[in-house]
């Protein structure tokens, strides 16, 4: 009945976070069970090129450490930040998620090429982090109880934290260079005056079009989000929370809040605290914690 329950809860993640998250776990115990070695699966240019070695261009991302507090605490951000941006700004556009997920890893790969980096995962989360923070700029974040901040300096936080923890901010600051670029290319570059959207989602990856790219033939935007009418009733945590648009449920929210669901434990309950919203006001003015 338990691994029923654990399956059911897992299979109503979303497809792109639910792939990843289980490659990562999957690896890890790949390697703590000692059917692979991590000199198997990390980045090196001359396997990679010379013996076509082409699967380190993928393990690279995969491989988080062994068990132990890090690579929970790096699975924890992962699977909450690649959740809620498949949830929120790249709701039914899944096509447009996994182009992100390419042009990042291209990116970081050439920029863990020249650093010498061997594994790029964290650097992967940080770029998740930022996108989903820059997105969410008026989320407020409790970092552990410490700091209370704005989304926007959540990046930051995990780099400062990884300094006390004596590990390289590399790789953090390479995955927050790579989520720029990406946030730059298509959110603020589009709507520059003479702008113009230049990352644009290769055909072969629109295998299922969305309603509405099935109406007009071309992949869907961003959504934008506003506010419904009257008070908004309703703060997320940034842990579980996910921006809906107006009118539908919040499914990363409800599926957490389910009594039988094994992911409820991910983090703290979400709370609810009333907050006047204007109609004019952006879904984003929403209070978070971690």
């Amino acid at each position: 009945m338990a691994g029923q329950g654990l399956a059911a809860g897992f299979l109503q993640v979303p497809t792109v976070t639910r792939a990843y998250t289980a490659a990562c776990v999957l690896t890890t115990a790949a390697v703590q069970l000692e059917l692979l070695s991590p000199f198997q699966l990390y980045f090196n240019p001359h396997l990679v090129f010379r013996k076509f070695q082409v699967w380190r261009l993928i393990t690279t991302f995969l491989f988080f450490g062994p068990l132990g507090f890090g690579f929970f605490f790096n699975m924890l951000f992962v699977f909450r930040y690649c959740r809620m941006l498949e949830e929120g700004s790249f709701r039914g556009r899944k096509a447009d998620f996994v182009f992100m997920f390419i042009f990042g890893g291209v990116l970081m790969t050439l920029l863990g090429f020249l650093g010498s980096l061997f594994f790029l995962g964290q650097a992967l989360m940080a770029m998740l982090v930022y996108v989903w923070s820059r997105r969410s700029p008026h989320v407020r974040v409790n970092f552990f109880g410490l700091l209370n901040f704005q989304a926007p300096f959540l990046p930051w936080a995990l780099m400062g934290f990884s300094m006390l923890l004596g590990n390289s901010v590399l790789t953090d600051l390479i995955g927050i260079v790579v989520g720029h670029i990406y946030y730059f290319l298509e959110d603020v570059f589009p709507n520059q005056p003479g702008g113009k959207r230049l990352l644009l989602t290769p055909n072969f990856l629109i295998t299922v079009p969305s309603p509405q790219e099935a109406t007009t033939g071309r992949p869907s935007r961003r959504p934008q989000l506003s506010a419904p009418s009257g008070r908004a009733t309703r703060a997320v945590t940034a842990a579980h929370g996910a921006v809906s648009p107006p009118g539908q449920p919040e499914a990363g929210l409800y599926l957490l809040l389910q009594p039988s669901n094994p992911f409820r434990r991910l983090g703290p309950p979400t709370t609810l605290v009333p907050q006047p919203v204007t109609p004019s006001a952006p879904l984003h003015h929403l209070s978070a914690q971690l």
